[in-house]
């Protein structure tokens, strides 16, 4: 394969350098690719910039990651899945307003919209709270129960972005950062 072009080169490490910086830092100037959220507000929360928290007590442990599908309806794993047993404390991981709360297909699951395209869901869980309530980061809004995938062992946390899912890292400040490396030759 012949080298890239010096010109098309120095765009690309141009474009990572964007993109990096954006989700490093949070800035509304310099944003992540299309589909990912616009930064990672909890990393450097400016004014207006909303707090996320993670929706469970510390210390908590990831279990499974988030996979992205291929395609909108391929499989994959739209949310990241969190250890816990039944009754454990469920959280509000950022301010919002309850937009569903529920049972669908035999389990809780409780959505919470936070404006601006931005929908986080956690299941399965009872909740406290009901549909129109208004809700803090750090809020008790419920208790994990069983059922679905998570069936006494976890709960499933997911965001969406304007109806995408994406990784909920992005708002808890867990992702890496990238490391741009020099063009050899």
């Amino acid at each position: 394969m012949p080298p890239l072009p010096r010109a098309l080169a120095l765009f690309l490490v141009s474009s990572l350098l964007v993109v990096a910086t954006g989700a490093a830092t949070g800035s509304a100037a310099a944003r992540p690719p299309a589909g990912d959220p616009p930064s990672s507000p909890s990393s450097s929360p400016g004014p207006g910039a909303a707090r996320w928290e993670w929706p469970l007590e510390p210390p908590v442990r990831m279990i499974a990651p988030f996979l992205a599908p291929p395609t909108p309806y391929a499989a994959g794993h739209r949310g990241i899945d969190l250890a816990a047993v039944p009754g454990t404390g469920v959280r509000a991981a950022a301010d919002g307003v309850v937009a569903f709360a529920g049972p669908v297909a035999g389990r809780g699951v409780l959505s919470i919209d936070h404006g601006g395209g931005v929908v986080s869901a956690i299941e399965p869980v009872e909740a406290s709270v009901t549909v129109g309530d208004r809700v803090a980061a750090g809020q008790a809004v419920g208790v994990t129960t069983t059922g679905g995938h998570c069936d006494a062992v976890c709960v499933h946390f997911g965001v969406r972005v304007h109806g995408e899912y994406v990784s909920p890292l992005w708002f808890l400040g867990g992702l890496p950062r990238a490391v741009l490396l020099p063009l050899s030759g």
